[in-house]
């Protein structure tokens, strides 16, 4: 139930394609095998490649989803940007596709995982505080929760994921949204700097100095380069009040009303969620609380006199609540697919469509597999989310909130992948139809760039920028490096 505080019979099949790498025609495995040789013999002792069947290898490739682990040739965890930058070089001549992992959380098959060379970042993990400058410098290659745990004795947070396990580089190039964002900002809004590693090996610090690359790597992805840390902003951070509770299903209807009227108010501290999931043939509802401070204002008060069946909440330091909410999520072997569902407002009309939308499908799709749960999170933020920040290439318009709304599948049997993805499709189709429906701006509202299902095009994602940002990538990687990683590409 953890993992639904914070995630999601007209049926039409549409194709399913990654968006992979098309880099080596006729290469064959002596030529990875080639190339994995060369790493070894090019990095430092601060480095590593492994092969197949040391558990240094498999940890590497080792994904949170099934679906999302691929048996590279090797597996190499640079340990400083200098060998990183030697790595790329070699991956471009050689024409060789790899894939950059950091926690391991995609859950796009092929974004982060690869038949090539495997790069995992879990070397870059240190995490210092410059209290002079209010920043945190943090490593590419580290999951949220360790951020915290280090900055716990120190009284300061960042801007950062929401459950355990996630990881910092992703999370952050796609944007980031976090229990601090109706405050603060996204994630993207509140790093300093990067350290980036180019296509063509060069290392550099990119900052708001640096226009055009500033602007794509904040919410571009892996387009530009790798990076190897983050500069982040810093703020004070108390005890904070939360937890989660469990609902009958009899109780939607005062949780559709609750939540709306929740919308009408404006308290940055506070962040909520609605959980509905499908599973073992059962419906569920989760609703976690949060607050920035170690008790709450009047702004739940509607909410928990709802008549609840589980849970509590409480005071607690920030990484308590954090690692309260489970262990580091794995889906336990699973397959995953996300996919988003942009909205502005959780009307009374859109909350239903989302509750049968569960409904429709996790019976449907249960029937087909019965290690199947399929659930979404309706996620309200302060209205002014996006107002602290300035452009960058998520979210591409910032002149009103979106909600982002993740969906999920979850399941076992591969056979089923292409249905899955279908389901999702048209369970976000049938969700932004219901908030035109209600008047809501959401022609052109951008899907969150973490949760979009990878058929997803780049326009719903980035509207009017997609140009932009070719154009940027085209700059800075003349010679296609980035193309030989998978993922949603400019």
């Amino acid at each position: 139930m953890a993992l639904a505080m914070l995630l999601l019979f007209a049926f039409s099949l549409g194709s399913l394609s990654y968006s992979r790498p098309e880099a080596f025609e006729k290469r064959n495995s002596c030529d990875l095998l080639c190339t994995c040789n060369k790493i070894a013999e090019a990095i430092s002792g601060a480095s590593q490649v492994y092969f197949p069947l040391s558990s240094d290898y498999l940890s590497d490739i080792s994904h949170a989803a099934s679906s999302s682990t691929e048996a590279s040739a090797c597996s190499v965890e640079p340990g400083c940007a200098e060998d990183l930058s030697k790595i790329l070089r070699i991956l471009g001549s050689t024409r060789t596709p790899f894939a950059v992992k950091g926690s391991g959380h995609a859950t796009n098959p092929g974004f982060s995982s690869t038949t090539g060379v495997q790069i995992a970042m879990s070397r870059f993990n240190e995490t210092n505080v410059n209290f002079k400058s209010g920043t945190v410098e943090v490593g590419a290659g580290l999951s949220w929760d360790k951020v915290y745990a280090k900055l716990e004795s120190t009284g300061l947070n960042v801007v950062g994921g929401r459950i355990p396990g996630v990881g910092v580089g992703g999370l952050t190039l796609g944007g980031g949204y976090s229990l601090l964002t109706s405050q603060y900002g996204l994630t993207v809004d509140n790093v300093a700097g990067f350290e980036l590693v180019l296509p063509n090996g060069t290392i550099t610090n990119v900052t708001s100095n640096d226009d055009d690359l500033w602007f794509g790597l904040r919410g571009g992805l892996n387009n530009f380069g790798i990076v190897t840390k983050f500069i982040l902003k810093s703020y004070p951070q108390s005890d904070i009040w939360g937890g989660f509770y469990y609902y009958a299903e009899n109780q939607l209807d005062a949780i559709k009303e609750a939540l709306f009227n929740y919308q009408l108010k404006s308290d940055p501290k506070a962040a909520v969620g609605v959980s509905l999931t499908y599973s073992s043939g059962q419906f569920s509802v989760v609703v976690p609380f949060f607050y920035d401070a170690p008790s709450p204002s009047d702004v739940f008060d509607e909410l928990l006199a709802i008549p609840t069946i589980g849970g509590n909440v409480s005071r607690h330091s920030f990484l308590d609540f954090i690692e309260s909410l489970g262990p580091p999520f794995s889906f336990n072997g699973l397959r995953v697919f996300y996919d988003g569902a942009p909205v502005t407002q959780y009307s009374p009309a859109v909350f239903d469509v989302f509750v049968n939308q569960i409904k429709l499908w996790g019976p449907h799709l249960y029937a087909l597999d019965k290690n199947t749960t399929v659930s979404t999170t309706l996620e309200p933020f302060d209205k002014g989310l996006f107002s602290h920040g300035s452009g960058s290439a998520y979210p591409p318009d910032r002149s009103h909130a979106i909600f982002p709304s993740v969906l999920t599948v979850e399941w076992s049997n591969a056979s089923l992948d292409e249905t899955m993805a279908c389901a999702l499709r048209n369970m976000s189709d049938a969700i932004r139809t219901a908030a035109l429906a209600d008047g809501q701006n959401v022609s052109h509202a951008a899907k969150y760039v973490n949760y979009a299902l990878f058929s997803t095009p780049l326009k719903d994602m980035y509207g009017g920028d997609v140009e932009r940002l070719r154009k940027i990538r085209a700059a800075i990687d003349t010679d296609d490096v980035m193309g030989l990683a998978g993922g949603f590409k400019f």
